[in-house]
């Protein structure tokens, strides 16, 4: 355990220069005390770090130092070369660094733990997009990435759904996102997410940004997620629904069922799902088959019954 943590105090100070003894305990979870002994415990094993006092002082190692990666275990071995991703690597323009990445930590490895992450590469292989989608074309993602590491402003034309479907706009990129295989921006000002397939022109300009100091992008994405599915879902249908359609919900429907389903004494289950407009729940619902009944909103159950007397009449021959 406190080995661990002793790795994990070097790499800390490797990575991100000099920190105060509470900026060392807030990243590790532990007390200040506990840093002080920990750092009195690498300068006994001849570790080259030294503390500066006031204000601004700190822990910091000597200048170019570097400590090996020998003391990972298997699983953070394991781990490290399975969140590698070679499909969007590739995409930024970086996969050829992602592969000159691994081989230098593959090397810096020893030799049971290097033959372990050899055989994680070999076993998984991580495949984003989904099965029924094409992957997007991005011809301007490795142009946008760039604007982002380097904190440039981007010119760009855009094509969104509402009128006018072209517009021009002048973003400052914080960060990229991919989801579900399509790559988004998030971009100032706002910040708001745009679908980086849907640029049709961009221009990387001379002119810098810097992204605020209290913006955090995976909290944003968290955000922005939960306030797209509450516009998505504009009503709710009462429905009730066999075991194998339950077993055949997804997504926020799903969740609902398992959330305030009521058993029913057939068998079946009612509950009120969240729906997005009538004619997307009816194409959902009549994917179910007979294994799902519409009760409210009348108009809904109407529609429901329509199609399906639609579609007994084609195929009554």
């Amino acid at each position: 355990m406190r080995a661990g943590r002793l790795l994990s105090t070097l790499l800390l100070l490797q990575t991100r220069g000099r920190m105060t003894a509470a900026e060392l305990a807030e990243a590790l979870e532990v007390s200040v005390r506990t840093v002080y002994r920990d750092m009195d415990a690498l300068h006994a094993a001849g570790i080259p770090l030294y503390a500066d006092a006031g204000h601004r002082g700190g822990y910091q190692l000597l200048d170019g130092y570097r400590t090996r990666l020998t003391g990972l275990s298997q699983e953070e071995a394991e781990a490290l070369f399975l969140s590698g991703a070679p499909g969007p690597a590739a995409e930024l323009g970086l996969g050829s660094v992602l592969a000159a990445a691994q081989l230098k930590v593959r090397a810096a490895l020893p030799p049971a733990l290097r033959d372990q992450a050899g055989r994680i590469q070999a076993r998984f292989h991580l495949d984003a997009p989904g099965w029924y989608a094409d992957a997007d074309p991005v011809p301007f993602l490795p142009e946008v990435a760039q604007a982002v590491w380097n904190g440039r402003v981007l010119r760009l034309r855009y094509r969104r759904w509402k009128e006018p479907t072209e517009v021009d706009r002048r973003l400052e990129p914080y960060g990229l996102v991919l989801k579900a295989g399509r790559w988004y921006v998030v971009a100032a000002p706002g910040p708001r997410a745009y679908r980086v397939d849907q640029i049709l022109e961009l221009r990387l300009l001379e002119e810098e940004f810097t992204v605020p100091g209290d913006f955090d992008l995976a909290g944003f994405w968290q955000a922005y997620q939960e306030q797209f599915h509450s516009w998505l879902h504009t009503a709710d249908a009462v429905v009730r629904v066999s075991p194998l359609g339950a077993a055949r919900l997804t997504g926020a429907a799903a969740r609902a069922l398992r959330a305030c389903g009521e058993p029913q004494p057939d068998g079946w289950t009612r509950a009120v799902l969240p729906i997005e407009s009538m004619d997307h729940a009816c194409r959902e619902f009549l994917a179910l088959g007979p294994e799902i009944e519409v009760v409210e909103p009348a108009e809904l159950r109407e529609r429901m019954a329509a199609t399906a007397r639609a579609i007994a009449a084609l195929h009554a021959d």
